[in-house]
């Protein structure tokens, strides 16, 4: 068994009882009763899977997170050793594994076995897990919820139709049932009552009707150019989510202007909506946790979303043929006691259907819904569009398409100093009648992190940008990059396509550092190149500790060395 380097290997506070009647999987069935009771029985149905899938998420974690209070472990054989001695034993897990359905995630401390993840945490007493314990037992429950209510979607009448008239990127969001794929707290939206989750979440596919509220314009602070059709006069009308003006505006002063005034589709992100009628997404505050992050709008997300974009439009105008930016159209935040609020702010932001100019015959989609699976658990998305153009086999191909698309104009923006966050949400891939990758399109600027010094040698100003965006660090810049995209959007997409078969996972693997071999080659062989090339072929490859954040109760990104899959090829030189 392998030692744990770098946490805390301090005693264990003593364990707890394991929960016998989780509160959130009861009071949840409770409120369904009286919101929805026709989903009631589905519910219950689906509480067992939901467990199974957090707990798998968990497992994951202790196999290999540096979590307080684990001594050793060893993912090939599944066994965690407690600095009390105890140990844990469950299905051995690489890290970037997805639950499968029916999959058996089983966990036995010292050989007792659990299936209920927020049981089995507070039976391990790990320092800090309290508030977490809370969120586990939410994410089973609302996890539970989420699939009940997507089953009954896809069931009714027509649905087979794909979205049925609904824009097609939102209908393909709101297919993404189970959330986050590694994050434990997947499906946790502990602010949300039954109803609201229901009323507001995407996978239940609802249209939410978003408040105005009136703002004087001496009040706001502005970037961009603020649209006439959201003006009254001398005031501002910024849309705010329903969930925010009934729970939140009251505290701060305001209430609606106009309720319901803009009809829209909630997409993956839950905040972010397309209204019916077309036009810009609208980026609302919805100051509430979900999975990992309180969900506002910064001071600087809207100073920064108009000089962001048009810095990133400059950076990426020669790579508009693979990689385009969702511009940032304008945002806006009401002043609360002299300071912009961040519960009270919006971003008006392009579609990204509308950046990637699509043509007859392409969709787009975020990569993440590529991996996911529909309701009912059939295969992930990404087997089924190969199987419907009659290629069933062609993963690799397909994947060494998409490497090759990605990779390239990917590390050519971190080599002249932005570094996006391209996880599998922020990342969206456009596929034409037969399901090959085309284009990217790149959204939520929030995420991107620029170098000055880097962008300054290539030619680009970053000074009109600020706040945390900013960061000369060469290792924040790759972490950000290469722990968002190979960590997770790669992740996911080998693992939808392997399937657990371990051969084919690792020969897919070598197709995505090929592409990265390849990628690297095409960029001059400056020294900062090289050091990223190093970096990028190293033997670990740092990502997101998402479990370790909720147990420190952190919401600043904290990340963990795991095993590189791209280091065992070769290394190459950058030479051209």
């Amino acid at each position: 068994m392998h030692s744990a380097p770098d946490h805390d290997t301090g005693a264990l506070p003593a364990p707890r009882a394991p929960e016998t009647a989780p509160g959130a999987e009861a009071s949840t069935a409770r409120e369904l009763a009286d919101a929805a009771p026709r989903l009631l029985a589905a519910y219950h149905r689906e509480l067992p899977p939901a467990r199974a899938a957090v707990l798998g998420r968990l497992w994951r974690a202790l196999l290999h997170e540096p979590l307080p209070g684990i001594a050793a472990r060893d993912a090939r054989t599944g066994r965690v050793k407690l600095t009390d001695g105890r140990v844990l034993s469950g299905p051995p897990r690489l890290p970037y594994d997805l639950v499968a359905p029916g999959e058996d995630t089983t966990v036995r401390l010292d050989g007792r076995a659990h299936d209920r993840p927020a049981a089995l945490l507070a039976e391990l007493g790990l320092p800090g897990a309290d508030a977490l314990l809370a969120e586990l037992d939410h994410s089973v429950a609302s996890l539970a919820l989420s699939r009940a209510g997507a089953a009954r979607a896809a069931s009714a009448p027509g649905a087979g139709s794909r979205s049925g008239g609904v824009d097609p990127l939102a209908y393909i969001e709101q297919s993404v049932v189970d959330g986050h794929p590694y994050h434990p707290c997947c499906r946790s939206r502990p602010g949300l009552a039954v109803a609201e989750q229901l009323a507001y979440a995407p996978e239940h596919r609802p249209v939410v009707g978003l408040d105005l509220v009136a703002v004087p314009a001496g009040r706001c602070r502005v970037a961009g150019e603020w649209p006439d059709r959201l003006r009254d006069g001398d005031r501002l009308l910024l849309p705010v989510h329903p969930w925010q003006s009934a729970h939140v505006l009251p505290e701060l002063g305001h209430r609606p202007y106009v309720t319901g005034a803009i009809p829209a589709r909630p997409l993956m992100s839950v905040r972010t909506l397309a209204p019916l009628a077309g036009g810009p997404h609208l980026k609302t505050a919805l100051t509430t946790r979900m999975t990992s992050a309180i969900r506002d709008i910064s001071a600087s997300g809207v100073e920064n979303s108009a000089p962001l974009s048009a810095l990133l439009g400059h950076v990426v105008a020669d790579l508009a043929d693979t990689l385009r930016i969702t511009r940032n159209l304008a945002g806006a935040s009401a002043l609360v006691r002299g300071e912009p609020s961040a519960d009270l702010a919006v971003l008006l932001r392009e579609s990204p259907a509308a950046a990637a100019r699509l043509r007859p015959g392409e969709t787009i989609l975020p990569v993440a819904a590529l991996a996911a699976r529909p309701a009912g658990d059939g295969p992930p998305l990404i087997r089924t569009l190969l199987a419907a153009a009659g290629a069933p086999d062609a993963g690799t191909d397909w994947l060494a398409a998409f490497a090759d698309l990605a990779v390239p104009p990917l590390l050519r923006l971190l080599s002249r100093g932005v570094a996006p966050a391209a996880h599998g949400q922020n990342l969206l891939v456009v596929l034409d009648a037969h399901a090959r990758p085309r284009r990217l399109v790149y959204r939520d600027l929030a995420d991107v992190r620029l170098s000055p010094g880097r962008l300054a040698r290539h030619g680009f100003d970053a000074a009109p940008v600020g706040g945390r965006v900013i960061d000369d660090d060469p290792e924040v810049l790759r972490t950000m990059l290469f722990g968002h995209l190979f960590g997770t959007t790669f992740g996911t997409l080998v693992s939808a396509l392997a399937d657990h078969d371990r051969t084919a996972g690792t020969r897919l693997w070598r197709v995505v550092a090929a592409a990265a071999g390849r990628a690297c080659d095409g960029l001059p062989a400056s020294p900062e190149n090289r050091a990223d090339r190093a970096a990028l072929f190293a033997p670990e490859l740092r990502v997101k500790a998402l479990t370790l954040m909720r147990l420190r109760g952190v919401d600043r990104d904290e990340w963990m060395p795991l095993p590189n899959p791209l280091a065992d090829p070769p290394q190459r030189k950058c030479t051209s």
